[in-house]
């Protein structure tokens, strides 16, 4: 069996393992015999565990992986594109573009549009929105930009001026309004429905469906985009088609979760240093795999303490990923990736 098959393999053990992991234990604390008969279709006669098993654990079981491997794959997309090692999906702004809508809607409205169209749908529409706007700002940019670094370079002047906007209406904006905009800032997968689910994993299916498609481009532009174009590839609409489908995958897990950071940054380095390659026939999978599997494992972390609640997800993920950043940067020389 090739390496990346032993790969895929190990993570899918590790994934079945951690989705387990994820459903049996959490801040109640039920039997793993009780889980399992619920499973089965054997209901509980305490009708709050049933409620907890298909309500809570499994769409929050559901939601981390598909958000870990969106972001993930975001994260994969922008490297790639722009040849940087140190791309993630919040470098172009979309992430913060996301944080300015919801920004809007506690901070700048005061709860008004909370109070018309109901929070979870004014933060998740402010969210998307946000986003939007950003990703389209950054489309009519590079229909007159050729080269991908001055579009980079222009995302982080986009981040920087939103981010500006974002301390601006923290500043005036009232104690309530800053703690519930803080807490949201803090990242959490729990926060998405079985009645929510079906439409996020649609639109993340979606996306990741796109990027597979993506994945000829993408090798040729490890080339060059001089190699690229000879190729037959149009740079200007890989390039706008990239840019599209890591700032939906991006906006979307960002609307319905909260900025969630360092996962599509440090995921595609494991995934590369995992298969010793950058060919993305064979990167992709294993990266929404990877990225499905540290969201899963950040998750789980963050339910042990049970009766203290949930630790936010951005206290975990710098903890797994500075690591593999300090390793990557020490042994740069070593590693080669968009060969």
């Amino acid at each position: 069996m090739k390496r990346h098959n032993w790969i895929i393999l190990l993570l899918s053990i590790v994934f079945v393992g951690l989705a387990v992991l994820l459903i049996a234990i959490g801040s109640v604390d039920i039997p793993f015999s009780d889980v399992f008969d619920i499973l089965l279709g054997n209901p509980s006669e305490n009708k709050a565990w049933n409620f907890i098993v298909f309500e809570s654990r499994i769409p929050l079981l559901a939601t981390t992986a598909l958000a870990g491997a969106a972001l993930a794959v975001s994260g994969l997309l922008l490297q790639t594109l722009f040849s940087n090692p140190l791309a993630d999906p919040s470098i172009l702004g979309v992430s913060t573009g996301s944080s300015f809508g919801v920004a809007v809607v506690l901070l700048l409205s005061g709860g008004a549009i909370s109070n018309v169209f109901g929070s979870y749908i004014a933060i998740l529409g402010g969210a998307l929105i946000g986003a939007l706007v950003v990703m389209a700002i950054l489309l009519v940019f590079s229909a007159s930009v050729k080269s991908s670094t001055m579009l980079l370079i222009l995302g982080v002047l986009l981040s920087y001026l939103t981010s500006s906007g974002i301390s601006l209406m923290n500043f005036f904006a009232t104690q309530e309004g800053v703690h519930s905009f803080v807490i949201w800032g803090l990242g959490n997968f729990s926060g998405v429905t079985m009645k929510q689910l079906p439409l996020f994993a649609i639109l993340v299916f979606v996306g990741l469906v796109a990027s597979i498609f993506m994945v000829k481009p993408l090798n040729a532009l490890l080339l060059g985009s001089r190699y690229a174009e000879n190729l037959g590839i149009n740079l200007r609409r890989v390039r706008n088609a990239l840019l599209l489908i890591a700032g939906l995958l991006t906006a979307i897990v960002t609307a319905f979760c909260g900025p969630i950071g360092f996962i599509g940054l440090v995921v595609p380095h494991m995934a590369r240093l995992l298969l010793r390659t950058s060919d993305h026939y064979r990167l992709m999978p294993v990266t929404m795999l990877s990225g499905a599997v540290v969201a899963m494992l950040c998750t789980l972390i963050s339910v042990l303490p049970q009766e203290n609640g949930l630790i936010p997800i951005n206290a975990i993920t710098p903890i797994i990923g500075v690591p593999v950043i300090i390793y990557i940067i020490l042994n740069r020389r070593k590693i080669f990736y968009f060969n």
